[in-house]
């Protein structure tokens, strides 16, 4: 394999290419890691190794990616729909899934939302991805006490809304260097303190650098438009 690949689609990102050797992480997203030509292999935060075709990581669930030359890992957000196909096959942590290691991005890509979270909690989500706003004024738009709010995004989503905000301010951020904005102007538009904080929160929840993500999606890398939901 040649080069790299980042995609941000509507509810997923997509990541093809060589994966370095990397700390534990967590995502708020689901995410799925497919070996290009073998097996992916990673340890979770007690140490326990998993190897398969594909495997599939919950939201917040500690894990580490081992080096190597070729894998497609896609983050799909929680309140897709196709989120809904990976909760029925994962459970609480790291899940062997051979059935998904051919998983394609228009198999995930269109943008539908969760047919299984409360729709609450998605009128919030879809607050939470265009406005600035507190916890307290999102509940009251969506007709819940933030202490009922707070409980149902642990129940449903297995992670606080601000957690998931950060995720989303991320994904701004991202698309911002697939649009050419320097790594500085990325971090202003995700709504970050500076080009460190930016650095520090990817690497945190994605397990990448924003200069990797610069790298596959600079002159010469494999870049294609996403697709959009219509």
């Amino acid at each position: 394999m040649t080069g790299a690949y980042f995609a941000i689609g509507d509810g997923y990102a997509l990541y093809e290419g060589a994966v370095a050797e990397g700390a534990v992480h967590r995502h708020a997203a689901f995410q799925v890691a497919a070996g290009v030509s073998g097996v992916v292999v990673m340890d979770d935060e007690a140490g326990n190794r998993f190897g398969d075709a594909a495997l599939i990581v919950p939201p917040m669930v500690g894990h580490r990616l081992h080096p190597a030359k070729a894998l497609r890992i896609f983050f799909v957000e929680p309140q897709c729909a196709f989120a809904d196909r990976l909760r029925l096959v994962c459970g609480n942590g790291i899940t062997p899934a051979p059935g998904m290691g051919g998983l394609r991005e228009e198999d995930v890509a269109g943008g539908r939302l969760s047919e299984e979270l409360d729709g609450r909690l998605l009128d919030a989500m879809r607050v939470l991805m265009d406005e600035r706003i507190t916890m307290t004024a999102l509940a009251a738009r969506v007709g819940l006490s933030p202490q009922r709010l707070r409980a149902l995004a642990r129940e449903e989503l297995g992670m606080p809304l601000a957690r998931w905000r950060i995720w989303r301010r991320l994904a701004r951020s991202a698309e911002a260097l697939r649009e050419g904005r320097t790594l500085s102007g990325a971090a202003v538009a995700g709504g970050f303190a500076d080009q460190a904080h930016f650095t520090r929160e990817m690497r945190r929840m994605m397990g990448l650098t924003p200069a990797e993500v610069v790298r596959a999606i600079g002159p010469g890398a494999p870049w294609h438009q996403p697709r959009r939901a219509v």
